[in-house]
């Protein structure tokens, strides 16, 4: 059984492996008990959105980590992935700048990920 980090650094490493873009993670657990992470990432297409969350939901699947729902919404614009500890938000980038949930989960602290993202 993987920790909540575990599992959110996983997910953020398979969202760079398929080139999802503005990877963020927030540690919610201080300010909500939603989850203990939100892994905020852009996609390119709707089409994009949707790979993404595919590798996401494979990689943890591989890992023994079972997703506890999956919900799109208007034609793949925004994904959401609840693997219970974290919950993974996959956007094109029009309905992330819509819906900003950075800035809703301002209070949240910002996770450094120079460590799993390789910037290439």
């Amino acid at each position: 059984m993987l920790t909540a980090k575990e599992v959110a650094y996983a997910v953020t490493k398979a969202l760079d492996d398929k080139k999802g873009m503005d990877i963020q993670l927030l540690r919610i657990s201080d300010v909500s008990s939603l989850a203990d992470y939100f892994l905020i990432c852009t996609g390119t297409s709707n089409t994009h959105v949707k790979t993404l969350c595919d590798h996401a939901e494979y990689t943890l699947e591989q890992l023994g980590e079972p997703m506890l729902g999956r919900e799109g919404h208007r034609g793949n614009t925004w994904e959401l992935l609840d693997f219970g500890s974290l919950v993974v938000h996959v956007f094109t980038e029009e309905a992330r700048e819509f819906y900003s949930l950075e800035r809703l989960w301002a209070d949240a602290e910002k996770i450094d990920l120079k460590d799993i993202i390789v910037e290439g």
